[in-house]
C-alpha cells in the first residue's frame, strides 16, 4: 500500500515539474516586454493620400529637421494625434494657443482641408509668428489659417465662434485661464486638447478643473513621453 503511494506521489511530482519545465519554456520564447513596463510599440508613419497631403509631409518633415536642432514643436506622433482627433470629429474651427513655428498648425491643417474647416493660432513671440507663415505658405495651407500675434490672455475675448477642438500648447501656468475664458465656446461634443500634461509641467489647478468638472470626460495620452490630456465636453 505504501508503495503505491510513493509511486502515485512521484507522479504527481513528474507532472509538476514537466508543467512547469514546459511553461518556462514557454516563456523564454516570449517577446521582451520594455523595461518601463510599457506597451510594445508597432512603427509606422502617415502615408499622403493626395499631393495636398504630400506637400503638407514634405514641410512637416523639413520642420522636424530643424526641431532636431533646437526649435520648440510637438513631437510627430503628438502632431498625427491632433490630425486624427480633428478629422475625426470633423472639426470646423480649431483654436489654438501658442504657435510657435506652425508645426502643429500643419497637423491641423492635414485634417482642416478634409472637413474644410479652419484654424485661429494665437502667438506672442513676433519672430516665430513670422516663420510660422513662411511655413505654411509653403505648405500651402495658409488660406485657412489665421494667426493672432499679442497676449493670448488678452486676444482670446475676441471670439465669438464654436470651437471645435481647443488646442493648448503655451505657458502652462496659463491653461486654466484659457480653460475658464474659452470652455463656453467649446461646442457640445467638442474637445479641449492640453499638451506637456505630465507631471513636471501640468499645472495641478488645470488637472484638478479638467479632472473635477463634471461636464467633462478626460484622459491622458503619451504620459510616459510629452503628456497629452483630451477632455470631451459632454453633449
Amino acid at each position: 500500500m505504501k508503495l503505491g503511494i510513493t509511486i502515485g506521489v512521484l507522479g504527481i511530482l513528474a507532472v509538476v515539474l514537466l508543467a512547469a519545465t514546459i511553461f518556462a519554456q514557454a516563456q523564454a520564447r516570449r517577446p521582451a516586454r520594455p523595461a518601463s513596463g510599457g506597451n510594445i510599440s508597432f512603427a509606422n508613419t502617415t502615408l499622403p493620400k493626395s499631393e495636398t497631403e504630400k506637400k503638407i509631409l514634405a514641410v512637416l518633415e523639413e520642420i522636424s529637421e530643424e526641431q532636431r536642432r533646437g526649435n520648440m514643436t510637438v513631437p510627430y506622433g503628438d502632431g498625427r494625434i491632433l490630425r486624427v482627433l480633428t478629422e475625426s470629429i470633423g472639426a470646423k474651427h480649431v483654436v489654438e494657443i501658442g504657435t510657435s513655428i506652425g508645426y502643429s498648425a500643419l497637423w491641423f491643417s492635414l485634417a482642416l482641408q478634409k472637413t474644410g474647416g479652419k484654424l485661429t493660432t494665437f502667438e506672442i513671440n513676433a519672430e516665430r509668428a513670422a516663420k510660422a507663415r513662411a511655413n505654411w505658405k509653403r505648405a500651402g495651407v495658409e488660406s485657412f489659417v489665421t494667426l493672432v500675434e499679442g497676449d493670448a490672455h488678452e486676444e482670446v475675448k475676441k471670439l465669438k465662434e464654436p470651437i471645435d477642438i481647443l488646442f493648448l500648447d503655451a505657458d502652462k501656468q496659463g491653461y486654466l485661464d484659457y480653460l475658464e475664458k474659452l470652455l463656453p465656446l467649446v461646442r457640445p461634443g467638442g474637445l479641449i486638447v492640453a499638451h506637456n500634461m505630465d507631471q513636471r509641467m501640468a499645472d495641478p489647478r488645470y488637472v484638478k478643473a479638467i479632472t473635477s468638472n463634471p461636464e467633462l470626460e478626460t484622459l491622458f495620452l503619451n504620459m510616459e513621453t510629452s503628456g497629452i490630456g483630451v477632455s470631451l465636453k459632454k453633449r
